[in-house]
């Protein structure tokens, strides 16, 4: 109990002392005007206040992601705990909060366009293609999902729920952001913030005893610890909660929509503040509900690793009736308002590339249609296959987007420390996964560590190879003004 208390106090302290520092080193105008005022055009860049902006950026960002990874990484243990806490005030927080300013400082402009502006043209093509087929990713697992489970409440065959929620999906991403996803989105974000704490409530309060981080430390309490070790498998399970890629691609959206930089720290730190303390309160629960570690392992192999089931009971048994209620909002309206803002990213950012305005109907639809029908091919590949492989890409754009962030702080002659560590550390976990991962190379974990190392070792000797050259190019410039 005591290491998940201070686990929550760590969060909201790395919200008001390391927020507020990373603020400062980015340099906020209060009276600069935002994309919102100066490009306001009815759709997509309308002006909103900070706490409907918030909500709806906490749900963006949110989904499935904080409440069934986090019941998933429980498996291992209180070593999740560290990782929600660090991961989110050191890279998570701190990767949403700049790729929304930079996005803020740059037209609202989507982030292959901003990795593009740091990494060169090269990154920015990768970038395009990439990050639009990890949102079509996105948005194809978040469809048979909750048809999958829609379905079992009301048997109306899953092809018939998956077109309902594609048809949602094609409004949302249509519509003006102010008509739909501004209206419904506060609700739901609410609705799962209200979820969270009735849940913290039934664990504190209901006489669960929450392990602690001590003396187990980091210790892998998973019933596999030789296939899943912790690093880096515990890494990429838990995303969301402490940082997900995802997230870039939705913080633009509200970049769009915010009308001072000073809300910056609010909107983009402090949503994924909130939603790490959400990932704390349901690894929290996981481990503590079923009476430890281990037996969460043996019910959720019970239940071929199913932490919708696991989250479904818990918020039955915590909060009868009611929590049956938002345990569905759960596991069906939260990753169907990650789908819809999904596919309205991958518009954006198509848009982008080919510099198409979205403020007609005729507009939209030339790059909404076409997105679809890819979409719905995808949704007829296995479900398994597209969400080992969305979580792998997931970590990777975070990775990626971190590098092209710490990049701009160098350049700006800021404390690009402050992302140059979690870029590093980002690094090795991507490429350490891809050796060891089924759906990677699946070679030996030794080997795997070596590789992995290696590539992190060789990309952070490009990175000072790149400060060499810079200071370089500065040097020059200032003798030639002499």
């Amino acid at each position: 109990m005591i290491t998940f208390l201070l686990s929550v106090v760590f969060l909201i302290a790395g919200y008001f002392i390391y927020g507020a520092f990373v603020e400062r080193v980015f340099g906020v105008d209060p009276k600069r005007e935002t994309p919102a005022i100066t490009m306001a055009d009815g759709v997509d860049y309308v002006p909103m206040g900070w706490g409907r902006i918030f909500l709806i950026q906490f749900l963006n960002i949110a989904g499935l992601g904080p409440i069934f990874g986090a019941v998933a990484g429980a498996m291992w243990g209180p070593v999740a705990f560290f990782w929600i806490v660090f991961g989110c005030i050191f890279g998570g927080a701190v990767h949403d909060y700049f790729s929304g300013m930079l996005s803020l400082r740059n037209q609202g402009r989507s982030i292959p366009e901003i990795v593009g502006e740091y990494l060169g043209n090269g990154f920015r093509q990768f970038m395009r293609v990439f990050t639009v087929l990890l949102m079509l990713l996105v948005g194809a697992v978040f469809v048979i999902g909750p048809a999958a489970i829609l379905n079992g409440i009301s048997n109306l065959g899953i092809a018939v729920w998956a077109a309902l929620v594609f048809i949602y999906y094609i409004l949302a991403t249509m519509l003006p952001i102010d008509k739909l996803i501004g209206r419904i989105y506060p609700v739901f974000g609410f609705a799962l913030l209200f979820m969270a704490v009735g849940i913290s409530g039934g664990i504190v309060f209901g006489g669960y005893e929450i392990p602690e981080a001590f003396p187990s430390g980091f210790t892998n309490m998973h019933s596999e610890p030789g296939k899943f070790p912790v690093f880096p498998m515990l890494f990429v399970t838990i995303a969301c909660g402490a940082i997900s890629g995802f997230h870039s691609t939705q913080s633009p959206l509200m970049a769009r929509c915010i009308t001072n930089e000073k809300l910056g720290r609010r909107v983009f730190y402090g949503a994924m503040v909130a939603e790490g303390i959400v990932a704390l309160i349901w690894a929290a629960a996981g481990m503590a509900f079923y009476g430890g570690v281990g037996p969460l392992n043996e019910v959720m192999a019970a239940h071929q690793g199913n932490a919708a089931w696991v989250v479904n009971d818990i918020s039955n048994s915590l909060l009868g009736k009611f929590g049956g209620i938002l345990a569905l909002l759960g596991v069906v309206a939260a990753p169907i308002t990650s789908g819809d803002t999904a596919f309205r990213s991958a518009r954006l950012i198509i848009a982008d590339f080919i510099k198409l305005q979205q403020g007609t109907i005729r507009n939209r639809l030339l790059i909404t249609i076409p997105l679809f029908i890819v979409g719905f091919i995808i949704t007829r590949v296995d479900f398994s296959i597209i969400w080992r492989y969305m979580a792998w890409s997931n970590q990777t754009l975070a990775t990626i987007v971190l590098w092209a962030i710490t990049v701009y702080l160098v350049r700006e002659g800021k404390s690009y420390w402050i992302t140059l560590f979690p870029s590093i550390f980002m690094t090795a976990v991507v490429s350490t996964y891809l050796m060891a991962a089924p759906e990677g190379f699946s070679l030996p974990l030794n080997s795997s560590y070596t590789i992995g190392l290696s590539i992190t070792c060789l990309i952070s000797l490009w990175f000072l190879i790149f400060i060499r050259k810079m200071n370089k190019r500065e040097l020059a410039v200032i003798e030639k003004k002499g």
